[in-house]
């Protein structure tokens, strides 16, 4: 579905993206994790050309992305859904206009069919009962479930997610993991998910990839990501209280 062929990148003259290489296969809940600056957002940004290579491919299915301009990037461009790390919802627009936005402008659906689909997906994400609020009624959880509505009016092939749970308490973050894996199993998208929440990580993910200096350190199932023998990823692991045995591996079991 996606594939990073030897994606090299700079930014302001250091190496963030060395020679970086990886597929996301259809389907699945692909995580990368890493510390600050590690080139996690970067990743996400060549993704849907926010960013280009300057040396190496990305591709979407049989699309390359990262050579497309005009037209064409922007009908690849719409195979994406997007929730940013602030839900970036617009204040001024109430819970349903903001929903509603993309559909007003990149369809020509009737009233009544934007109405519906709006509905369909705030009902989705238990936000249908805040359809007449405007974003500074709402609880950050809450704002992210609106932004996650607005991400998947478009019934999107993919769903990228920036630190969605960034700023949340423990309780809303796993609300949040519970949502992020309900649309991986309801409607079959492939979800691409940056964030340094490895208990999130270990949660909803298919396959886990940690970034360290612009190269993979490690890029394997949860299982086997907390068996790592990555020094990296064991500090990671400690510094967030995740060791290989005790809670995390009984938890684990029948994972998928």
């Amino acid at each position: 579905m996606i594939t990073f062929d030897n994606v090299t990148k700079k930014l302001g003259g250091k190496m963030i993206l060395d020679g970086v290489s990886f597929e996301v296969p259809k389907g699945e809940t692909f995580v990368v994790v890493g510390l600050s600056g590690a080139g996690k957002s970067v990743t996400l940004k060549h993704m849907i050309h926010l960013l280009v290579p300057d040396r190496g491919t990305v591709r979407i299915g049989d699309d390359v992305i990262s050579q497309a301009r005009g037209p064409e990037l922007e009908r690849m461009r719409s195979r994406f859904g997007v929730l940013f790390q602030g839900a970036a919802l617009l204040q001024w627009l109430d819970v349903f206009e903001n929903v509603a936005l993309p559909l007003r402008e990149n369809t020509k659906m009737t009233e009544e069919e934007i109405e519906k689909t709006v509905l369909e997906k705030l009902t989705l994400l238990n936000m249908a009962e805040s359809a007449e609020k405007f974003p500074s009624d709402l609880s950050g959880g809450m704002q992210k479930r609106v932004g996650l509505a607005r991400a998947i009016v478009m019934s999107p092939e993919i769903i990228l997610y920036d630190e969605p749970t960034s700023g949340l308490d423990p309780v809303t973050s796993r609300l949040i993991d519970g949502l992020i894996e309900n649309l991986r199993k309801e409607l079959g998208v492939t979800s691409v998910v940056v964030t340094h929440d490895l208990h999130s990580a270990l949660s909803i993910g298919t396959r886990i990839m940690m970034i360290d200096g612009g190269k993979i350190v490690e890029n394997a199932v949860p299982e086997e990501f907390i068996r790592s023998e990555n020094e990296t990823v064991k500090l990671f692991l400690e510094s967030q209280y995740i060791t290989r045995r005790g809670a995390w591996e009984k938890g684990m079991e029948g994972h998928g």
